[in-house]
């Protein structure tokens, strides 16, 4: 039996491949995809093969990332409850799709994740091979009762690595689980389980690593304009940039003012709530740099129609629904609503806040003489037509009011 397995080099997927292919008699073959999470991945090949795997992929996919999966979902507006930016969700179907093509090509029989049995990442990778590769099989060592009899903690799995000879740096306790990549940091479980605890606190300012506490930010505010072109951000500040450009330079200059940070408790598929905290400086100012462009240039029937999708278009992403028919077909709707999306907007960052300082288009519905309060040079709108169209909308209103009672 041949197993494709998501390696980090960590404690958990180190313990994962040599447990596979001690249980399975398997050959394992590892795969560490760089997604942006800037970790340090030199010698992490060596590691799986010492660690038991017959090879180790390890494949920068970073531009593929932003390119293919960042700004088309960021061309949807898509924000799970109102809140999180789905940096984590949207990653999680590119890694499995390079499984799959990686099981394909090394002729593998399955391939296996690190998720655990409470989480949405099972679901999303599992998702995303029903989709690709029907008849791949999935391991999910954390549902198997042999695996978790084996580990019910770090202790067990720490000790498994020096009985394996397996160098690993942990430790027995970890204050919280924190998940990397181009688009966000996510921070969750052990003192954050606690919703009331305070992560924003003074105390806890290490442990985020994109952004600076507003409160640390710097007293000036900096401007940031960013040029739009059917939706997507081609440049900051004039300077042309690939996605992934894009991405580094947004989420440096967001860091810098300590903007894109979040703290909810959120809805897993699974059933439960969880608490995450979150840092997403260059996602938090494309989506509102984003909405700012299309406010002036997208039609109001045409915006309300995407917005009343935006809802469904998260959870498909939260839920790891992006290869499937319906998530697809609402790109394609989305994408039809981006093409006046032209134009350029401008920011101002200021401790923790990105505020709306300006935005401009050759293709913008604003008609400046149409809206003025003064008299309208182009006689486009007459005030008197307004009598009727408020009389025939209140005409239901009078009517049940009278059959009713006011």
């Amino acid at each position: 039996m041949k197993i494709v397995v998501a390696y980090s080099g960590g404690l958990d997927t180190s313990v994962l491949l040599n447990w596979l292919k001690d249980t399975y008699s398997a050959e394992i073959i590892a795969f560490c995809a760089d997604i942006g999470q800037e970790e340090e991945l030199d010698g992490i090949e060596e590691k799986a093969l010492k660690t038991g795997a017959s090879k180790c992929y390890v494949d920068d996919l970073s531009e593929e990332f932003a390119r293919d999966f960042i700004f088309p979902m960021l061309q949807a507006g898509a924000v799970y409850e109102g809140q999180y930016f789905l940096g984590t969700s949207i990653a999680r179907p590119l890694i499995a799709k390079r499984m799959v093509e990686i099981a394909r090509a090394e002729g593998a029989d399955a391939i296996a994740h690190g998720a655990t049995g409470k989480g949405n990442d099972q679901v999303r990778f599992e998702l995303t091979a029903a989709a690709l590769a029907p008849r791949l099989e999935m391991i999910a060592p954390w549902r198997d009762e042999r695996f978790r009899a084996a580990f019910p903690g770090r202790a067990e799995m720490i000790a498994y690595c020096a009985r394996h000879n397996i160098a690993v740096e942990a430790s027995a306790k970890k204050p919280y689980s924190m998940d990397r990549n181009l688009l966000h940091i996510s921070y969750e479980s052990g003192i954050l389980e606690d919703p009331w605890f305070d992560a924003s606190a003074p105390e806890n300012k290490g442990m985020f690593k994109l952004s600076v506490s507003p409160e640390d930010a710097p007293d000036e505010s900096e401007y940031v304009e960013l040029d739009f072109e059917k939706g997507h951000c081609i440049a900051v500040n004039g300077a042309k940039l690939d996605p992934l450009g894009v991405m580094k330079k947004l989420n440096a200059l967001g860091g810098k003012h300590g903007v894109g940070r979040v703290d909810m408790v959120e809805n897993r598929f699974v059933g439960m709530k969880s608490r995450g905290v979150y840092e997403t400086p260059g996602g938090a100012i494309l989506h509102l740099a984003h909405r700012q462009m299309e406010s002036l240039t997208m039609d109001r029937e045409v915006m309300h129609l995407r917005d009343s999708l935006i809802p469904k278009y998260a959870t498909l992403v939260y839920n790891g629904f992006w290869f499937a028919p319906e998530r697809e077909a609402l790109q394609a709707l989305v994408t039809e609503s981006q093409k006046n999306v032209t134009g350029t907007v401008r920011v101002k960052l200021y401790k923790g806040n990105i505020i709306a300082a300006g935005v401009k288009s050759p293709l913008s519905l604003y008609n400046p003489h149409i809206a003025t309060m003064e008299a309208d040079p182009t006689k486009a709108y007459n005030q008197d037509d307004a009598t009727g169209f408020i009389r025939l909308n209140g005409l239901r209103l009078k009517v049940a009011a009278e059959v009713q009672g006011a």
